[in-house]
């Protein structure tokens, strides 16, 4: 048996860690499902708390109903609640009214009083407004409208939107009131020039079958957009979904349970002021182009920001406790296609919160992204970005479901981030996990003029990565793991695959890297390595192997011969970081590395 000649081993001496606090979802809500006033709800809700016992209500009797027909140029009616002048049809009053025909210049207006909630049902209707909205709510309490079953309903605008009173219309259906649409119908809208489907108030959305197609945002509402059970495609020149309340920041979230949703966008897929919660539904969303039209970045220099020797594998020299002098930053190269278009899959300037359904995204920017916080407790996530995979600027938590992000600049980035459980599968053309103080840039911009992180882009020591639970795999051409601050792992099955190119390293931290459980396997390149700084609980051992191809299996035996690991790592590498709550202190194991093996004693 041959015995490694390159082999060196060093564990950092034990320092403390800073520790990551984890941040609850504050739920207040007021349940209000008797009535169709809008509903004041904090972050995280229900459907009791998101939709009203009418809002579900699909049932009308015909009987009792206003018929309202559309004949090309003109429109009749016999109720008293509805007034007809040429090719506009108002409707005042209270009630249900069904409209059906076809109106090739004209509009639908709803004029009623603050206390009404009139009720349309679209059966078969078919309106082209050549300058404005062919479907245009300006008073009532709330609006609801039914798609009848098996029905095909149409609502375009010729190309112009001309000013007809105070208010901006710029949408194909415009509401200054709480809407809400629901049915088994479907509803097709034209927007060449404006949104799609605009509403100042909430939006809902609890059946039926939409497909917008828009030259700005798809679908465009002030203080909520909420989805239940329907089918939404969206094709916009800006954003798919956008949620903003310019006048109230407490305003803007976005919410669903259910539905499927595609959304193919110039901006963001769905973008929201307050926070977007989605505990169910199907979302398929590309932005930009997708992840090919993404930032170009070149990683070659990240991994060793400052350029100084740390301690680690072979023995280099180094400052206190393995940490390494800082001396210069060089930023990385970055080309962007657009630095003023955001173009990110999901975006919230507050928080977001994903427990289930299943989201496939393809965007040229970040594929999730919040201002604040992302929090993953379920659903299925598939994601190819030209930038970040999920970025928070505060705190990033996995506590279960899957995500598998084929694709990415860096793969999980936040100041702080925790993984907990779940399955999770990230490629990166730069860091795996990244956690960094400062605000991000890394997105179309890049990371130039020294922002992300403290002045001169040196970045900040207060970012912790912790790691409890769930199996974790990376494919990193960086850092696999980088805790510009402290990393802690006690739970979990960890593996990082880096490369043997390039100032990068398996583990890149500032001040602490602590194992006290769960398994991790790194391997990658050797220049700028990194060991943990203490364990708890478990052994270590880590090795130089000298230049290992891909593929090459590494194995652990203890004294008995009984495996404890055995991993053939997708990319080249000279190093092997091993840590099992298999491995005691002090007790010797051999490492084969290929047909060359040595014993070591785990520390």
């Amino acid at each position: 048996m041959k015995i490694f000649k390159t082999i060196a081993f060093v564990l950092i001496l034990t320092l403390l860690l800073c520790s990551c606090s984890k941040p609850e979802a504050d739920v207040q809500t007021t349940n209000n499902s008797e009535s169709d006033s809008p509903v004041k709800v904090d972050f995280a809700s229900t459907d009791d708390d998101m939709f009203t016992e009418n809002d579900l209500n699909e049932n009308y009797d015909t009987s009792e109903s206003v018929n309202i027909s559309l004949n090309g140029e003109s429109a009749s009616c016999d109720s008293s609640a509805v007034s007809i002048s040429g090719n506009i049809v108002t409707i005042k009053d209270e009630g249900t009214f069904v409209l059906s025909g076809k109106l090739k210049d004209g509009m639908i207006v709803i004029d009623a009083p603050e206390s009404a909630k009139p009720h349309l049902v679209f059966n078969g209707l078919d309106i082209t407004s050549a300058d404005c909205a062919p479907l245009y709510i300006i008073n009532a309490e709330k609006v609801f409208i039914t798609l009848a079953d098996g029905t095909k309903n149409i609502l375009a605008n010729g190309g112009i939107f001309t000013t007809i009173d105070n208010n901006n219309v710029d949408g194909v259906v415009f509401s200054k009131q709480d809407l809400t649409f629901n049915g088994t119908g479907s509803l097709t809208v034209s927007s060449p020039v404006g949104h799609g489907i605009v509403c100042k108030d909430d939006l809902v959305f609890a059946n039926g079958t939409y497909i917008l197609n828009s030259a700005s945002h798809g679908i465009d509402a002030n203080d909520s957009i909420r989805i239940k059970k329907a089918t939404i495609t969206i094709a916009a020149g800006k954003d798919g979904i956008h949620t903003e309340n310019e006048n109230d920041t407490t305003k803007g979230f976005f919410y669903s349970s259910g539905g499927t949703v595609t959304i193919e966008a110039e901006g963001d897929g769905i973008s929201s002021a307050v926070y977007s919660q989605i505990s169910g539904g199907s979302f398929n969303i590309t932005t930009g182009g997708g992840s090919k039209n993404g930032t170009t970045h070149s990683s070659d220099n990240y991994g060793g920001f400052m350029g100084g020797d740390r301690g680690g594998m072979g023995g280099r020299p180094g400052g206190p406790n393995g940490n390494f002098a800082p001396t210069s930053f060089e930023s990385a190269d970055t080309t962007t296609t657009d630095e003023s278009t955001s173009m990110k899959g999901i975006k919230a300037t507050g928080n977001i919160l994903i427990s289930d359904g299943s989201l496939t995204v393809n965007s040229a920017d970040d594929g999730i992204h919040a201002d604040t916080s992302v929090i993953i407790n379920g659903g299925k996530l598939e994601i190819a970005t030209g930038d970040d995979g999920i970025h928070a600027e505060e705190m990033l938590t996995i506590s279960n479901g899957t995500v598998n992000i084929t694709e990415s600049y860096e793969g999980l980035e936040a100041l702080n981030i925790s993984v907990n459980g779940g399955d999770i599968k990230a490629v990166c053309n730069d860091d795996g996990l990244n956690a960094a103080g400062g605000t991000d840039s890394s997105g179309f911009g890049g990371r130039d003029n020294g922002k992300f992180g403290s002045p001169g882009g040196m970045p900040a020591s207060n970012g912790t990565i912790s790691i409890t639970g769930g199996n974790l795999y990376i494919n990193a051409a960086g850092d696999g793991i980088d805790a510009n601050g402290s990393l802690e792992i006690s739970g979990g099955y960890t593996v990082v695959v880096g490369p043997t190119r390039g100032d990068t390293a398996t583990l890149d931290y500032d001040t602490t890297a602590i194992i006290s459980g769960g398994t991790f396997i790194g391997t990658g390149a050797s220049g700028m390595a990194q060991s943990f700084s203490a364990s708890e609980n478990q052994g270590i051992i880590a090795v130089n192997v000298g230049n290992q191809t891909a593929g090459t299996e590494i194995l652990i035996t203890d004294s008995t011969g009984d495996t404890i690991i055995s991993h053939s790592p997708e990319l080249d590498f000279s190093v092997v970081i091993i840590s099992s709550p298999d491995m005691e202190k002090g007790e010797a194991y051999t490492v084969t590395v290929g047909n060359t093996a040595g014993d070591f004693e785990a520390s």
